[in-house]
């Protein structure tokens, strides 16, 4: 079980502000500060909202993100390429591994370098996540 939430660091509330995490119990969860009442949100439930909206945007266009992965990876030939979209194609099972194993610290403060940060509302529901780009165009 890792100890931090598999977007730590990344998650602010619906008005700016940093959202912490703890342990409940066994349970690690997202900590948001409702004008002093610190909500517990369960870290799994957010994470799998994000995850899902992140496999949404994968949808349909494993083609064009393998082909993308390949070439940044200076993998770019068909059998790297086949793997990866294979990879892309059972995003389910990546995702199940991840949540098991979490993201490094470091890969973490890359994200956010980047750009991405993920927006919640005090009940824990995603409202918005922001990643620092998008698909190629299609031309």
């Amino acid at each position: 079980m890792p100890l931090e939430p598999l977007f730590a660091g990344l998650v602010i509330d619906e008005f700016d502000h940093p959202v912490t995490h703890t342990f409940v119990g066994s349970e690690l969860c997202y900590v948001v500060d409702d004008n002093g009442f610190h909500r517990h949100i369960p870290a799994e439930q957010i994470d799998r909202q994000v995850l899902a909206m992140m496999r949404e945007q994968i949808e349909g266009h494993e083609d064009a993100l393998g082909e993308q992965t390949a070439k940044m990876l200076g993998q770019d030939d068909i059998f790297s390429r086949a793997m990866i979209q294979k990879q892309l194609e059972n995003i389910d099972e990546q995702f199940e591994t991840i949540l098991k194993s979490g993201i490094p610290a470091e890969g973490r403060n890359y994200m956010g370098m980047m750009g991405f940060k993920i927006i919640i509302n005090v009940h824990g529901e995603v409202i918005h996540f922001e990643q620092p780009s998008g698909l190629p165009d299609e031309e």
